[in-house]
């Protein structure tokens, strides 16, 4: 204060003409005493202990009054004295509640208000992403006010506070004492002070019989830079502490000053004599000092917020190093720095979502992995979003990935096993067809109606060729055809089948005397009645294909991660009433067949027809439930496996015989030997 007046008083620059004088006091940081000092210079009836060399020529009563010291007595001596406009200039109260000139209008002060500060420490706290922090504050105007306002702006940046706890110097040791059972029983790593020296000395004094060291602490301007907090900290628990302070500034001649003046132990106070003459538009202000700082006031009578940015560093001597690591003020943000995360819960990754914790903190949350089929492909997702029907999650449920389509192709084993299959069928029905041209004029060929036979093989080979349509990637036509050639075919083979078995049993019935019902049932008749039991199905298949047709289909439902490409039925009805024809024409076939299965032959064609027909039906009994209950291609697989079954069953118990007797027992493919007994006896 005294090299201030000095400086001003040998300045041509500051106040040219005035000369200023001053009275000191120490107010001892009571509020009493402050207030009544501040009084008395207002009503110019303070004491005066000894006269100065040079008098004044101003009244005793003072223009403006310089300090006092921390905010809460600046509060009460504003407060007295704001009526009377006297200006109260303070260097180190920084409540922000001391901008409000409704309450204190000649408030003035140098150093920044903590509303800057308060800001200042919630986005450095945010800056690094510690969203989970205690908080520890004085009881008094400084503390209380501070705090309230982080904790407002730390709302705003989505930081939660576990705890916030006050105490006072004066306070008894229980009370510190709960404060640190709250630190030891706390989460958070991250402390946040508004505090003094004092108080800060008490609590880690305190934390010490516990070795709680840790802590990343975030102080303010009131202890950050305080040399005697760092050197009594012997326990390391503010090591790495961060904060805001007034920036330092070098002052020309302030060490000359110090070392030279005089102690001030006189209560005469001999150094300097002039009172304070100055000003009368204080607000409006707005120099440069010597080293070109600028000098000014806001509305509310606050100059410029800015701050260092100071971090804790220990030296190779054990002594702490308090290193700017960057600056603050209303329009800069800090620079970045990489310190360790306080948070209540980590970041959730893509892939999960976050669940809130019941009962605590927007800040604490679970991370849910997303459910099948669902993903979230940022940080801290609040949801998961569905996939495409298409698409499905992947591992990491963090992109949605084309479903693979799933059908019975000729790549796959089963595919390829089947097509090996039916192609063996179609060679088989063909050697057998060759085998019964090559021997055409044979009685064995030629008995119940070679042409029969002939048709009933090429309705074969259709039969097993019918089969690869349901083989490969459903699209209009294939699906249209598999059914429709399916049935159209079987019941051309079922026909033909029908009629050999009417062939039999009238054939011995015409051998009875008189009768003729040969003529009714010839060739002619047989050929007709193929035809008519075929028109049928195709009729039917017609109805099917023009009211509603199968068609390709995506089927997403059967497996959640495939598509299974199949034909849809397109009318139910219709599938079954195909199905259900043939069945009706197999069952009346075996039953004929069953008839004539004794009737006196040395080679009884009933016979095999009732095997074939016995096969047929069991094979399609057993189709209808492994239809239905097979997933995906399996129940497509299911479908040829039925066909390529009942076509081999025909194949082998209707025409294996007979080449049997054809290539290896050919000394009985006679007339003779096909009549038997029944020859015997009619000569």
């Amino acid at each position: 204060m005294l090299f201030a007046i000095e400086e001003i008083n040998n300045s041509t620059d500051l106040l040219p003409g005035i000369s200023l004088g001053y009275k000191l006091y120490d107010d001892c940081v009571f509020i009493a005493r402050a207030v009544k000092v501040a009084l008395a210079l207002a009503n110019g009836n303070e004491d005066v202990s000894a006269p100065s060399e040079k008098p004044c020529t101003r009244p005793a009563q003072v223009p403006a009054i310089i300090g006092g010291t921390f905010s809460s007595p600046c509060m009460a001596i504003s407060t007295v004295i704001g009526p009377f406009y006297i200006p109260v200039i303070a260097h180190i109260a920084t409540c922000a509640c001391l901008s409000d000139k409704t309450k204190y209008p000649s408030f003035i002060r140098t150093i920044p208000s903590d509303y800057y500060q308060s800001r200042g420490l919630a986005q450095l706290v945010k800056h690094f992403n510690w969203t989970w922090v205690g908080a520890i504050r004085m009881d008094n105007d400084y503390g209380n006010n501070g705090m309230a306002t982080f904790t407002e702006v730390a709302q705003q940046l989505g930081i939660c506070l576990e705890y916030s706890v006050a105490f006072y110097r004066s306070d008894p040791p229980d009370e510190i004492q709960k404060i640190v059972d709250i630190i030891r029983a706390s989460t958070s790593k991250v402390i946040v002070t508004f505090l003094s020296p004092t108080e800060l000395s008490l609590l880690i004094h305190q934390m010490s019989h516990y070795n709680l060291t840790g802590y990343q602490w975030v102080g303010t301007e009131g202890w950050i830079i305080d040399a005697y907090t760092a050197a009594m900290d012997r326990h390391h628990i503010l090591d790495g502490a961060m904060g805001l302070s007034i920036p330092k500034a070098h002052v020309s001649g302030m060490t000359e000053f110090i070392l030279d003046v005089k102690p001030l132990n006189s209560s005469s106070q001999e150094l300097f004599t002039e009172f304070w003459e100055i000003l009368q538009h204080i607000r409006k202000v707005h120099f440069k000092t010597k080293e070109g700082d600028e000098v000014y006031f806001d509305e509310n009578g606050d100059p410029v917020a800015k701050y260092e940015i100071i971090n804790w560093q220990p030296s190779e001597n054990g002594i702490m190093d308090f290193v700017t690591v960057g600056l603050y003020d209303a329009s800069l943000p800090a620079d970045k720095q990489m310190v360790p995360v306080s948070v209540c819960s980590e970041k959730c990754p893509p892939g999960t979502r976050k669940v809130l914790q019941k009962g605590k903190p927007v800040c604490c949350y679970d991370c849910l992995r997303c459910a099948e089929g669902e993903i979230s492909n940022i940080t801290d997702s609040i949801t998961c979003v569905r996939c495409d029907p298409e698409f499905w999650s992947n591992e990491r449920r963090d992109a949605c990935v084309k479903k693979e389509a799933e059908f019975l192709s000729y790549e796959e084993i089963m595919g390829a096993l089947l097509t090996a299959a039916s192609l063996f069928g179609t060679c088989m029905t063909a050697v057998v067809a060759f085998i019964f041209f090559r021997y055409r004029q044979t009685p064995i060929v030629r008995a119940n109606n070679s042409e029969l036979s002939f048709l009933l093989l090429f309705s074969l080979t259709l039969c097993f060729l019918c089969s690869l349509t349901f083989i490969g990637q459903p699209s209009d036509w294939s699906c249209m055809l598999r059914h429709t050639a399916f049935g159209i075919t079987f019941v051309l083979c079922i026909s033909c089948v029908l009629g050999k078995t009417i062939v039999v049993l009238m054939a011995f019935r015409a051998t009875l005397p008189g009768s003729d019902v040969m003529k009714w049932f010839g060739p002619a008749q047989q050929k007709l009645s193929v035809v008519g039991f075929t028109i049928i199905q195709v009729v039917i298949c017609i109805l099917w294909l023009t009211i509603s047709p199968p068609f390709p289909f995506k089927n997403f439902h059967t497996f959640k991660d495939k598509i299974i490409l199949e034909c849809a039925l397109g009318s139910a009805v219709g599938f079954w009433a195909v199905l259900g024809y043939i069945g009706l024409l197999a069952m009346l076939c075996f039953f004929l067949a069953f008839l004539a299965r004794k009737l006196p032959d040395n080679f009884n064609e009933a016979k095999f027809i009732t095997f074939s027909m016995l096969i047929f039906c069991a094979v399609w009994i057993t189709f209808i439930p492994a239809y239905v209950s097979s997933p995906g291609k399996f129940s497509v697989a299911v479908e040829i496996f039925a066909i390529l079954a009942s076509s081999f069953g025909l194949l082998i118990c209707i025409f294996i015989p007979k080449c049997y007797i054809i290539l290896l027992k050919p000394e009985k493919n006679t007339k003779k030997n096909m009549m038997g007994k029944g020859a015997t006896k009619s000569s």
